[in-house]
C-alpha cells in the first residue's frame, strides 16, 4: 500500500495540474499560492511553505525495506546477545526460563512494533523517527519529553554495544585470551578501547547514514554467516574441556577450586549424555555473572541484559527520514527482523542447553569460541554485530536530536545543533551524541549499562503504546492505520508489559526515568516555545471523548439546589474596556461554566464570508492573555437584543448552560483602553489591531433595547447582573498590603451586600431569591483565595419606628449562620430616605400596571447613603429591582439605576429568579 502522505501529495499535484490546464488565463501567482496551501493542508506540515524544500526532502530518501529497516533492526537485536550473552542467559536462567524470558521480551517488543506500525502507516512520517511520531501524536510536551528520553536511550545503547565489542576483543586478545595475549586489560584500558571505537563511529557518521544503509545488508550477511558457522559447530564430533579457577567461600574462609567447563558436540555425545546435559540446563541456577563474579544474579538482572540486546526494534523507524516509503518499510522490515532474530535466539538456546555444561556457561561469556570449528567466526561476528548496532544507535540518536532542535522544543538551548548540517547529515548533532556516548563509558561494564538501557527503552516503548491506546480510546476518525494487525489489545499488552518490567528490572532507574519524564513534560508545558504548536495532541482528542461522555451523564433533570453553582455568561461589548470585569467574573464562577459572549450587528446574507471567523482567534488570544478559564461565544444578529437572546439560548451544552447573565452597565462614562494603556495591568501591544478602538457611540444600543435585554433574560428564567465601574477595580488597592495604598483613600478590604430594593421604599425580604442570590455571589467571591482576606459585610435597612429592630438583626444573623456565611451585619436606619420616597413619589398609570415615579433627590440621597458606607469597599452587590413592563418607562428605569449607582465602587446589580441556596444536608 502506498504511503498515505505521498498519495495525498500526488493527488494534490494532479488536481492543481488540471486546474492549470482548465484555467490558463487565471492569475498564476494565486494558483501557486493555492497549490502551496493545498500541499500544506494535505501533508500536515504546518510550517512548510516551500515546495522545493519538500521535494528535496523526498529526493533525499534512498533506503528501502531491506537496507533501511530489516538489516539495522536485525543487527541491533543481535548486538551483544548473539555471541556474548547467550551462555550467560541459558546458564543462569535455564532453558525453560530462557524461553519464557524471550517470549516475554518479544511479546512486549511485537506489541510495541504493532503500535509503531500503526502510527507509521497513519500518515506521512518525516525525519526524527519515534520522536516525530510521538510529538505529532501526543503533542509537543509529552512527545518532546519522551523523545529526549528515547534519545538518551539510544546514546546509552550505543555505549552499551561499543562496550560489548571491546569485551569481545579483550576476551580474545587480552590476558588469557582465546587467540593470543596481545592487549592489556583493565578499566581504563577498556575505556580507551571504547573511545577509539566511538571516534571511529563518529568519523563514519560524518559520511552519512546512506553509507551505513548501503553496507548494513553486507554486515548482516557477514554476521549471519558467522552465526551459521557457530550453529553448525554444535553438531560436530567434538569434545572440549576448559579449566577455571573458582573462589569458594563458606562465610569464614575462602579457597580456590579448579572446575571444568565442557562442550560435547551432538555428534560426539550419546543420547544419554545429551539428556543429562539437557536436565542440567533445564531449570534456573542463578549463581554467577560471567563478567563479574561478585555481581548478584536474578531473574530480572538476566532479563535486563536480555532485553537490552533486543531493543533494536526502532532502528528502522529512527531512519524514517532516509526511507523511501516509511509506511511500508517500517512494518515489513521491523516484524521480519523480529521473527528472524527470535528464531535464531531460540535455536541457539536449544543447542547450548544440549551441549554445554553449566560450569562453562557460568564462567565464560565467550563460550562459543572454545568449540567453533574456526574461532575467528566468533570474533568477527562479535565485532560486526556489536559495532554495527552501536553505529545504528549513534545515527538514530543524532537524527532524533536534530529533529528536536528543528522543532525548537527547548528554545535557544539547542540552536547550535542546527548550525552544522551537510547534505542532510547533522554534523553537530552527531558530534554532540558522540560526546554523550563517551560519558556513558564511565558507567561500568556491559551488564551494568544494560539495566539503564533497558529501562529507558521500556519507558519509550510504553509511551508509544500509550499513544496508540489513546488514539483508539479517543475514537479519532482520522486514526485509520493501514497496518491491520494493530488493535487496542496489542497496545494495552505492550503498555502493561513495559511498565511492569521496567520496575522489575531496576526500580531505581525506573523511578528516576519517570520523574525525569514528568519534569520535562511540566517544563515543556510552561517554558517550551513549541508548546503552542498545533500538531494535533492526543490529549485534546481524549479530553473531547471524555467530556462528551460525561456531558451525556450530566442530566439536568437530576440537578439539585444544594449543588448549584454559577454558570455565567458575561456579555462583552468591547473587551478593551472590560478586562478588569472579565478577570473579576473569573473569580466568581466557582468552578462553573464561564462564557464570554459578544454580539456583532449585521446580516450574514449581505456579506461574502462570516466576519466572526476572523474575530474568534482574537477572543481566544484574549482569554489566554487574561489567564481566565472561559469559553467564547461570538454571534452575528440583526440587533444586539436578538443576538443576546441567541447567546442566552444556545450557549453551553447539555446541562452545562448559563444560569446567570452579566451585562456591563449602559452609561455615558469614558472608558480607558486596558489593552494599550501603559498604566493598565492588562496592557499587551499584540492586541493593538485585534478589537475595535474604544468609541462611546460605536454600536451602542438604546436605553429601550438595553432594558429589553434585561426583560428577555428574566423571561428566559436566568439570573441577571448589571456590572458597573469595574474599571475602578485597582489590583494594588484591592490586594496590596503596602502602606501607601492603605493611606490613599483606605485600602479596599470589604465586599458589601445590600439586600435592599432602593426603588421600592419598602423593607426587603432578605429570604427572597434575589437577596439569597446576593449572599451566594458575595460568598463565592469571598471563598476565592485572593479575595479570602476581604471582610464580607451585609447592610440591612429598617425604619426607626419599627419596634423589633433587634429582632430583625437577630433574624439576619441567624439566617447567615444557617447559610454558613461569615459576615459583619449592619442594620441601618433609612427613615430619611423612605420619607423622602413617600413624599415625592407619585403613581403613574401604565397600560399594564402602576409604577412609582421616584424623584431625583431621593435617588441622589440613596446614592450618598451607600457611598458613605463604602470608602474601603472593593466590590458591592446591590439588589436589582425588576424593570417596568411598559417600554415607555425603560429610559426612566435606567436613569434611576444610573443615579443610584453613580460614583460607587465596582458594583453588581443583581436580580435572582431561582433558588440558589439550601439549608438541607
Amino acid at each position: 500500500m502506498a504511503n498515505p502522505g505521498s498519495s495525498s501529495r500526488y493527488g494534490a499535484t494532479n488536481l492543481v495540474s488540471r486546474l492549470l490546464t482548465r484555467n490558463s488565463s487565471e492569475d498564476m501567482a494565486q494558483l501557486v499560492q493555492g497549490q502551496r496551501t493545498l500541499f500544506r493542508s494535505l501533508s500536515g506540515a504546518p510550517d512548510r511553505t516551500n515546495l522545493l524544500q519538500d521535494s528535496t526532502e523526498e529526493d533525499g530518501r534512498t533506503l528501502g525495506t531491506l537496507k533501511g529497516v530489516f538489516a539495522p533492526v536485525s543487527l541491533s537485536m543481535f548486538s551483544a546477545l548473539l555471541f556474548l550473552r547467550m551462555g550467560y542467559i541459558v546458564g543462569n536462567a535455564g532453558f525453560l526460563e530462557t524461553v519464557l524470558q524471550f517470549l516475554i521480551a518479544y511479546t512486549i517488543l511485537v506489541s510495541t512494533v504493532f503500535s509503531i506500525c500503526a502510527i507509521a502507516t497513519n500518515g506521512a512520517v518525516k525525519g526524527g523517527g519515534v520522536y516525530f511520531m510521538l510529538s505529532r501524536t501526543m503533542g509537543p510536551e509529552f512527545g518532546g519529553s519522551i523523545g529526549i528520553l528515547f534519545y538518551f536511550a539510544n546514546v546509552v545503547s550505543s555505549a552499551l554495544y561499543v562496550t560489548a565489542c571491546v569485551e569481545g576483543i579483550t576476551k580474545n586478545f587480552g590476558p588469557e585470551g582465546a587467540f593470543m595475549e596481545l592487549l592489556p586489560d583493565g578499566k581504563w584500558w577498556n575505556i580507551l578501547y571504547s573511545s577509539s571505537f566511538n571516534i571511529f563511529n563518529f568519523l563514519l557518521c560524518l559520511v552519512g547514514a546512506e553509507l551505513f544503509g548501503k553496507t548494513s545488508i553486507i554486515i548482516l550477511a557477514i554476521v549471519t554467516l558467522c552465526c551459521t558457522g557457530v550453529i553448525s559447530s554444535f553438531f560436530l564430533d567434538n569434545y572440549v574441556s576448559t579449566e577455571y579457577n573458582v573462589t569458594i567461600s563458606n562465610g569464614t574462609a575462602n579457597w580456590t577450586e579448579i572446575v571444568n567447563g565442557t562442550f560435547s558436540g551432538l555428534s560426539w555425545n550419546s543420547l544419554e549424555g545429551i539428556t543429562e546435559l539437557w536436565y542440567q540446563n533445564l531449570y534456573p541456577t542463578y549463581i554467577q555473572d560471567c563478567e563479574d563474579s561478585s555481581a548478584k544474579v536474578s531473574f530480572f538482572t538476566v532479563f535486563g541484559v536480555l532485553f537490552s540486546g533486543t531493543t533494536g526494534i526502532m532502528a528502522g523507524a529512527n531512519l524514517s527520514g532516509e526511507l523511501k516509503n516509511p509506511g511500508k518499510s517500517i512494518p515489513r522490515g521491523t516484524l521480519s527482523g523480529c521473527a528472524f532474530t527470535f528464531v535464531t535466539f531460540i535455536i541457539l538456546s536449544v543447542l547450548t542447553s544440549l551441549t554445554c555444561n553449566p560450569v562453562l556457561l557460568h564462567q565464560d561469556c565467550m563460550y562459543m569460541v572454545h568449540f567453533t570449528f574456526w574461532k575467528w567466526l566468533v570474533l568477527i561476528g562479535v565485532i560486526f554485530a556489536t559495532w554495527s548496532a552501536s553505529l545504528s544507535n549513534l545515527i538514530g540518536a543524532s537524527r532524533v536530536l536534530q529533529a528536536v532542535a528543528e522543532d525548537t522544543m527547548f528554545g535557544p538551548f539547542l540552536h547550535f545543533i542546527l548550525k552544522g548540517k551537510i547534505s542532510n547529515n547533522p554534523i553537530v548533532s552527531v558530534l554532540t551524541t558522540s560526546l554523550l556516548v563517551q560519558i556513558c563509558f564511565f558507567l561500568g561494564g556491559l551488564n551494568q549499562i544494560a539495566q539503564l538501557c533497558s529501562v529507558l527503552f521500556l519507558l519509550s516503548y510504553a509511551s508509544v503504546n500509550l499513544a496508540c491506546l489513546g488514539l483508539v480510546l479517543s475514537s479519532a476518525p482520522n486514526f485509520r492505520p493501514a497496518f491491520k494487525y494493530f488493535s487496542w489489545h496489542t497496545s494495552l499488552v505492550g503498555l502493561i508489559g513495559t511498565s511492569i518490567m521496567m520496575f522489575l528490572i531496576s526500580p531505581l532507574f525506573a523511578a528516576i526515568a519517570i520523574l525525569l519524564c514528568l519534569s520535562l513534560i511540566l517544563a515543556l508545558n510552561f517554558l517550551s516555545p513549541a508548546r503552542n504548536s498545533n500538531w494535533g495532541s492526543i490529549s485534546q482528542a481524549l479530553i473531547f471523548h471524555q467530556v462528551r461522555k460525561y456531558l451525556l451523564l450530566l442530566d439536568p433533570r437530576k440537578s439539585h439546589v444544594k449543588f448549584w453553582r454559577p454558570q455565567i455568561l458575561l456579555l462583552v461589548h468591547n473587551p478593551r474596556s472590560t478586562c478588569a470585569l472579565i478577570d473579576f467574573v473569573n473569580a466568581m464562577k466557582k468552578g462553573g461554566l464561564y462564557v464570554l459572549g459578544h454580539v456583532t450587528s449585521g446580516d450574514l446574507a449581505a456579506v461574502e464570508e462570516d466576519p466572526i471567523t476572523k474575530e474568534y482567534p482574537d477572543w481566544l488570544g484574549l482569554v489566554d492573555h487574561l489567564k481566565v478559564k472561559a469559553f467564547v461565544e461570538v454571534t452575528m444578529a440583526s440587533s444586539v437584543r436578538n443576538g443576546i437572546e441567541q447567546l442566552i439560548r444556545v450557549s453551553g451544552i447539555g446541562a452545562m448552560k448559563p444560569n446567570t447573565i452579566l451585562l456591563g452597565f449602559r452609561d455615558d462614562s469614558v472608558h480607558s483602553d486596558d489593552l494599550i494603556s501603559s498604566t493598565s495591568p492588562y496592557c499587551d501591544p499584540t492586541f493593538h489591531d485585534a478589537f475595535p478602538s474604544i468609541d462611546q457611540n460605536y454600536n451602542k444600543i438604546s436605553c429601550e433595547e438595553y432594558v429589553g435585554c434585561i426583560q428577555d433574560t428574566l423571561k428566559l428564567q436566568k439570573n441577571i447582573g448589571l456590572c458597573r465601574n469595574f474599571q475602578l477595580l485597582d489590583r494594588n488597592e484591592v490586594f496590596s498590603s503596602e502602606l501607601k495604598y492603605r493611606i490613599r483613600a483606605g485600602r479596599k478590604r470589604y465586599l458589601d451586600v445590600w439586600p435592599v430594593n432602593f426603588l421600592s421604599g419598602e423593607d426587603t425580604d432578605i429570604t427572597d431569591n434575589t437577596s439569597l442570590f446576593l449572599f451566594q455571589l458575595a460568598c463565592i467571591v469571598n471563598m476565592v483565595p485572593k479575595w479570602r482576606k476581604h471582610q464580607l459585610r451585609v447592610f440591612m435597612c429598617v425604619r426607626a419606628a419599627d419596634s423589633d429592630i433587634a429582632g430583625k438583626e437577630a433574624d439576619l444573623i441567624r439566617l447567615l449562620e444557617l447559610l454558613r456565611i461569615k459576615a459583619e451585619t449592619h442594620v441601618l436606619i433609612w427613615d430619611h430616605l423612605t420619607s423622602l420616597f413617600q413624599a415625592e413619589s407619585s403613581q403613574v398609570l401604565t397600560e399594564e400596571c402602576e409604577e412609582p415615579n421616584i424623584s431625583q433627590e431621593y435617588l441622589l440621597e440613596s446614592n450618598e447613603f451607600i457611598r458613605s458606607k463604602c470608602v474601603e469597599t472593593a466590590v458591592s452587590f446591590i439588589y436589582l429591582p425588576r424593570p417596568p413592563v411598559s417600554p415607555d418607562l425603560h429610559v426612566q428605569y435606567l436613569h434611576q439605576l444610573d443615579l443610584l449607582t453613580r460614583g460607587l465602587p465596582p458594583s453588581i446589580l443583581v436580580h435572582g429568579v431561582s433558588p440558589v441556596m439550601t439549608t438541607t444536608l
